[in-house]
C-alpha cells in the first residue's frame, strides 16, 4: 500500500495527507513519521535475513514485504547495492545459485556483526511485526476510495481561496466528527 499511495503537498512542502515511502505510521517521538528504515539498518535485517536462511535478493525482497504484512516492499534499487556493501565488508558471500541468480550467506565476520548488534537487529524486527500487525492488509478500496473523495475536496476547497472563519469550524466539526465515528467502529 505505501509504495502506491503518495502524499500530497501544501505551498510549505509539508506533507499534509497520504503514505509515502517514509510513512509507516509509526510516530516518532517528536509526532512526525518515521522511515521504513533508517540509514543503516536496512543491511541489519537483510544480513538477519541471510543469517536464518541463504536467500536471493529477491527472496529477500520479498521476505520484507511479508514482514511489513505487505505494507511496505523495498526496491531492486536499494536491496541490491546492500547485498553488494555486505559482500565487500565480508559479512556476506555469494554462493552459485543456479542460473544468474546469487546467492547470498553469512559469514562467520557477518554473524559476529548480527551477535554484537542483536538489540538494533531485535527492534527493527519487532517494528516490522508492529507495521505489519497495524498495517497489515492494507485498507479496503472503498476507504481509500472515500479518503481520496475527500482529500480532493478540500484541495479543490483551498484553490477557490482562503478559508473563512465559519468555513474552518465547519470543516474541523465534519473531521473530528468522521474520527470520533472511526475511532468507535
Amino acid at each position: 500500500m505505501f509504495r502506491h499511495f503518495r502524499g500530497h503537498r501544501h505551498e510549505h512542502g509539508h506533507k499534509i495527507w497520504g503514505r509515502g515511502r517514509h510513512a509507516l505510521g509509526l510516530g516518532t517521538r517528536h509526532g512526525g513519521r518515521r522511515r521504513a528504515f533508517e540509514q543503516g539498518d536496512l543491511r541489519f535485517v537483510i544480513l538477519k535475513l541471510i543469517a536464518d536462511e541463504p536467500r536471493h535478493g529477491y527472496d529477500i525482497i520479498k521476505a520484507i514485504e511479508e514482514s511489513f504484512g505487505g505494507t511496505y516492499t523495498p526496491s531492486p534499487g536499494v536491496v541490491y547495492p546492500t547485498l553488494t556493501l555486505l559482500e565487500d565488508q565480508g559479512f556476506a558471500t555469494v554462493a552459485p545459485g543456479g542460473g544468474s541468480k546469487k546467492l547470498y550467506t553469512v559469514t562467520s565476520e557477518g554473524q559476529t556483526f548480527l551477535n554484537d548488534n542483536k538489540g538494533t537487529v531485535e527492534a527493527l524486527f519487532q517494528r516490522m511485526d508492529k507495521a505489519r500487525r497495524t498495517f497489515g492488509g492494507g485498507l479496503a478500496p472503498e476507504i481509500l476510495r472515500a479518503m481520496q473523495n475527500f482529500r480532493t475536496a478540500f484541495e479543490l476547497r483551498l484553490e477557490r481561496g482562503p478559508l473563512t472563519a465559519e468555513e474552518i469550524a465547519t470543516i474541523a466539526k465534519a473531521i473530528d466528527t468522521a474520527a470520533a465515528t472511526v475511532e468507535r467502529s
